[in-house]
């Protein structure tokens, strides 16, 4: 039964079994959830307070508006938006939460301070940077690019309505906030 060579019960066996410690072959049980395929676009619309999935750079990418709520939950809120050349964000503050921003396409300079007209701090931003505003803080993000400014931003509590799209800055005047 033992072969010399072969310490394995069973002669024919050219290669030792191996531990597999995943208890399916992924080939044979794919995953539940497909994604969407690279390069396929999607539908810009709030997914909330659903679960979703999105590749957020190829997503930030795609919007072509200067605002629009992808997702909005309960205690969250993702937006995408695109900044025209020589245009801003607009100065605001948040007064009960903090925002992140993320920059995916383009380059801008984005200003912050305790008082609206002292905005004391201020540094470029480009592709891949990350922007943390505090709560409480005057801030600003302007496209000193001459291509759209591409970002995400995420709000904890939300700031729009569900389903807010702004296809141009002027249509946020007078915009509901939570």
């Amino acid at each position: 039964m033992y072969h010399v060579n072969n310490p394995y019960p069973y002669q024919y066996y050219p290669n030792p079994l191996i531990y597999n410690p995943y208890p399916y072959c992924y080939w044979i049980n794919p995953p539940v959830f497909q994604p969407t395929p690279p390069n396929q676009s999607i539908i810009l619309q709030d997914y909330g307070p659903e679960p979703f999935v999105v590749n957020i750079e190829d997503a930030t990418k795609q919007n072509n508006t200067f605002r629009t709520a992808l997702w909005t939950g309960e205690y969250l809120q993702l937006t995408l938006m695109s900044i025209q050349p020589g245009d801003d964000i607009g100065l605001e503050i948040h007064t009960d939460h903090d925002q992140f921003i993320r920059i995916e396409e383009g380059e801008g300079l984005v200003m912050m301070g305790d008082c609206k007209d002292q905005l004391n701090f201020q540094a470029a931003v480009y592709d891949d940077y990350a922007i943390f505003i505090p709560a409480g803080k005057w801030h600003n993000l302007i496209n000193t690019g001459h291509k759209p400014l591409k970002l995400y931003s995420i709000y904890a509590p939300p700031e729009h309505p569900r389903g807010t799209v702004h296809e141009t800055k002027p249509d946020v005047e007078g915009h509901k906030r939570y």
